[in-house]
């Protein structure tokens, strides 16, 4: 299979899983065919972020997932036996652990960009946006999954906002994705005002849920129980969803819409969280307004 995909860092990894009962296809005609993409700071923020995708396109024939890392995963946290590993070391266990994701969730294909971290924070280099661009111009997705801007961890905010800022070079609106949701992993979005919240459902083939986490051995043997912690972030979302009514599904996810992000170039990302933040203050005051006694 050829490779007609070229990206800016020298180490970056292109991988299409070979199905025997798919056609076999270039990498461009990989990221062409997809629907649900999903871009991310690292190996294994796909699968917790984005998963409603992954088991949206899931034997589907009339969907395709595809998942972009752009950082090289160098500078995790680790212990066990991962704790002698160096850094060449994890960038390299890290990118095999996503390529096992990438097939066992049956991806079109999953790119690794290999941008170091300080790459991605740093607005001045502009590599990571033509990456970026790059990729979303050929797949055209229907769905854009992120990382939303009221994450915790600052590699995630600074890798929503080379997104956006990609997204806003591609001049034909027809172009960009038709959808942009802002997905939970360095912070819960249980506090967004409920008429805000995106809500998508992640409890179809739980054991393809927990394989996927599950594969990357680095981060849970190496000191993070994610696995754990993705299922019972779902569950407890979709148990805390509705005070008054049953569980509407086994496990949910948040994610704020920002698709007007892409819609309006003129709108910041600061005003835009601002107006989710604003939001939920009004709800929590008028609450409380509303069961006080005389002043």
């Amino acid at each position: 299979m050829s490779n007609d995909l070229s990206f800016s860092h020298p180490d970056a990894d292109i991988f299409v899983p070979d199905f025997e009962t798919r056609e076999v296809l270039t990498p461009r005609e990989a990221l062409a065919r997809t629907t649900h993409l999903c871009i991310v700071s690292h190996q294994d923020d796909i699968e917790i972020a984005a998963y409603h995708g992954i088991a949206e396109c899931f034997q589907n024939p009339e969907k395709w997932f595809s998942g972009v890392v752009v950082t090289d995963g160098a500078s995790s946290p680790r212990k066990g036996p991962y704790s002698h590993f160096t850094d060449e070391e994890m960038r390299t266990v890290r990118k095999i652990e996503q390529r096992k994701a990438a097939f066992i969730g049956e991806y079109s294909c999953c790119l690794q960009l290999a941008h170091p971290s300080r790459d991605v924070r740093d607005f001045e280099a502009p590599q990571v946006r033509a990456d970026l661009r790059q990729i979303i111009e050929i797949a055209k997705p229907d769905v854009l999954y992120i990382h939303n801007p009221a994450d915790k961890h600052d590699t995630h905010v600074a890798t929503l906002m080379r997104c956006i800022e990609a997204i806003r070079l591609i001049p034909q609106r027809a172009d960009r994705p038709k959808k942009v949701y802002g997905c939970e992993v360095w912070r819960n979005l249980d506090w967004v005002f409920d008429d805000d919240k995106i809500v998508l459902p992640v409890d179809k083939y739980v054991n393809i849920a927990a394989a996927l986490v599950g594969v990357f051995d680095s981060q849970i043997t190496g000191g993070k129980r994610y696995d754990l912690a993705t299922e019972g972030r779902g569950q407890a979302n979709a148990t805390y969803w509705q005070p008054r009514d049953t569980d509407s599904a086994e496990a949910l996810t948040w994610a704020m819409d920002l698709t007007a992000l892409v819609e309006d170039d003129d709108l910041t990302v600061e005003e835009h969280t601002l107006g989710f933040i604003n939001r939920f203050k009004e709800d929590v005051f008028a609450k409380i307004r509303k069961y006080s006694g005389p002043e």
